[in-house]
């Protein structure tokens, strides 16, 4: 055997490989010197040595054979290679042999035969065909598996079709997406077809795609598909295919899952609109907080001057317990709109929930009846009073969104002693449990698993954030418990809220109405408040208290008049243009750093208050500001 070698060393990469096999050396040595100006000739005179050097070398275009050999004809050993290679083969035979290269064809071993002796020309020209068709099918065979690798694996569902948007090819994924058993059954037919009558999408997607095929152009949608609680998004891409002459010819189609995205999408717009929300309230809040903290406080003063009349103290009674509610409604829309750390405490939860009775009368509306079955012995649990209003507040409103012609939603109470559970999340021990059940449509079972996940919802599109129960959920299992759903599509939902049992007392509750802590001595007192209003009924608390106030309406005008005459304790509001009462705090303790002083806020978030800093919320009673004047005075002195 020899092998001819090629003296441009540079392009050996790029030269094809030629198998000569003839039993007669000369012959092996013309093919060769014919050859080996173009190709890597390889050579040998035995026909079982041509087949091994065949399974060695995947690289050989062309096969050359002679037909008469000892021990295997040209035409057996070009079909034997066929078997094991898919280099194109050429018979040289003599022409006596025509009858071979007649066999060699019918059993399909070779492309082509040279008869002996050769024209140098005619042999060149033929082996150039063979290795040009060679290199051909070598593509073809590559793009054909880079194809189906990019079908078979692709995560996007793909399609070929033709100029009349019939099926040439398609992946699994997308004959899963139309329903049909398989890729094969597509083929030939329009998704319409696939789909059987009467698919609005289906129909939709062939009118794109013939659009798509007129207009030559790519284009790209968004479609929308599946139940509404359930809705998923695709972006297909529709690519038209131009042959040599620029006529559109065939449809590549590529459908993409973009649900997450648009999940992702929706989540942060809601985000947004969360944070837009946060800021609204606070500053509504804010100046909400201030006329109810003037309205009640002149209410407060007022009160005692009418003593003698009882018909006009009757009614401003009644307006103060009105100011009273619009002041605990500005509290939990704060509480709704800015998440805060637990401040957990041991509460009577049967006094929870009847504390609740305005704000679920408000919040249901009138076709919804509230009941109450609460059990006078549940036991109390440790728990963030206000999110659990919040939370009762989430589920009540669900269950009334669940009964679109009304119904009933009935809040309970009870005991339970859980000994064993399958549930991870449920503990054996004494439980509170909250129960909170509605007459409405139900939760079908499929989606019922998922009711607890962040931002997911079982409503249309803007009607809900599915952001309450992941709420509710992040409460209850920071409180130690978890919660519990039982739902029947036609019969209703009930929630369970399980809250461990606390041997604590219950924390009272400050009394409204206490009387004002005195004076532990005489004092003075500089009020600071941008609203003229607030800033006259707190001084005329302070007043009434014993203390000699003065009053001064900006952080400017406060320091001028610290600087000019001495004072005990300043009183100034958080939030005013200009210096605001956090700025001022900060300048009184660097120039006078033993003067006490109070913060007073309608929105204790809007800013990062210090922990160190004293703080009243407004509105506030002359009790509140009383205690907090006479703690901060004792204290300095």
């Amino acid at each position: 055997m020899s092998v001819g070698m090629t003296t441009n060393a540079t392009k050996p990469t790029l030269r094809g490989t030629i198998l000569a096999v003839d039993d007669e050396p000369d012959i092996l040595v013309a093919l060769e010197d014919l050859l080996e100006d173009e190709y890597r000739v390889l050579t040998t005179s035995r026909p079982a040595e041509a087949l091994e050097m065949i399974a060695a070398e995947p690289d050989i275009d062309v096969i050359l054979s002679d037909q008469r050999m000892p021990g295997l004809t040209g035409d057996a050993l070009l079909a034997q290679a066929r078997e094991i290679s898919d280099a194109q083969a050429i018979l040289l035979t003599g022409y006596a042999d025509i009858s071979a290269v007649v066999s060699a064809l019918n059993r399909g071993g070779i492309t082509g035969y040279v008869t002996k002796p050769w024209d140098p020309s005619l042999l060149r020209n033929a082996v150039r065909a063979a290795h040009e068709r060679h290199r051909l099918a070598r593509e073809l065979a590559t793009e054909r598996a880079l194809l189906r690798g990019l079908l078979d694996h692709s995560g996007d569902a793909i399609a070929f079709k033709d100029a009349q948007g019939r099926f040439l090819r398609l992946n699994a994924r997308m004959a899963t997406r139309l329903g049909a058993p398989s890729a094969e059954a597509c083929l030939g037919r329009r998704e319409a077809e696939v789909a059987g009558p009467g698919s609005e999408a289906a129909e939709a997607a062939v009118a794109a795609d013939l659009a798509a095929i007129d207009s030559g152009a790519p284009t790209e949608t968004m479609v929308a598909g599946g139940p509404e609680a359930a809705q998923t998004w695709s972006q297909v891409t529709r690519v038209p295919i131009r042959d040599a002459a620029g006529a559109v010819v065939n449809l590549a189609v590529i459908e993409r899952d973009v649900t997450e995205q648009r999940l992702l999408e929706m989540r942060l717009r809601q985000a947004d609109k969360m944070q837009a929300l946060g800021t609204l309230a606070g500053g509504v809040a804010h100046d909400f907080n201030n006329l109810l903290t003037a309205i009640l406080g002149s209410l407060e003063l007022a009160l005692p001057k009418v003593a003698g009349d009882a018909r006009l103290s009757r009614l401003m009674t009644n307006a103060t317990q009105a100011a009273q509610r619009g002041a605990a409604l500005t509290k939990r829309l704060l509480t709704f709109s800015h998440r805060r750390d637990l401040q957990a405490r041991v509460v009577d939860l049967n006094a929870v929930i009847r504390g609740m009775d305005d704000l679920l009368g408000r919040s249901l509306g009138g076709f919804v009846q509230v009941e109450r079955a609460l059990d006078d012995e549940v036991w109390p649990a440790r728990v963030d009073p206000d999110q659990l209003e919040l939370a009762i507040l989430n589920l009540c409103i669900n269950g009334r969104d669940a009964m679109p012609e009304g119904g009933v939603v009935a809040l309970s109470t009870r005991n339970e002693t859980v000994r064993t559970s399958a549930d991870p999340n449920l503990k054996p021990g004494d439980y509170a449990v909250i129960a909170i059940r509605d007459t409405g449509t139900g939760i079908p079972p499929e989606i019922l698993g998922r009711v607890f996940e962040p931002f997911f919802t079982t409503k249309g599109v803007g009607q809900g954030t599915g952001l309450g129960l992941a709420m509710v959920f992040g409460l209850v299992q920071q409180s130690g418990g978890t919660i519990r759903i039982d739902s029947e599509v036609g019969h209703g939902t009930t929630v369970l809220l399980y809250l461990p049992r606390s041997h604590d007392a219950v924390e009272p509750v400050q009394a409204a109405g206490a009387a004002p802590a005195p004076a532990p001595r005489r004092a003075r007192v500089l009020v600071v408040d941008d609203d003229p209003q607030v800033r006259h009924v707190t001084a005329s608390f302070l007043n009434g208290f014993g203390y000699d106030e003065a009053e001064v309406p900006s952080g400017e005008a406060a320091l001028e008049r610290l600087a000019a005459e001495p004072f005990d304790l300043v009183v100034a509001d958080l939030a005013m243009p200009g210096m605001s009462g956090l700025d001022l705090a900060e300048a009184v303790r660097t120039h006078w750093p033993a003067l006490p002083f109070l913060l007073v806020t309608g929105h204790a978030e809007a800013a990062r208050i210090p922990a160190d800093f004293s703080v009243l919320e407004k509105p506030f009673p002359s009790a509140d500001l009383a205690a907090r004047v006479a703690a901060l005075l004792t204290q300095d002195g």
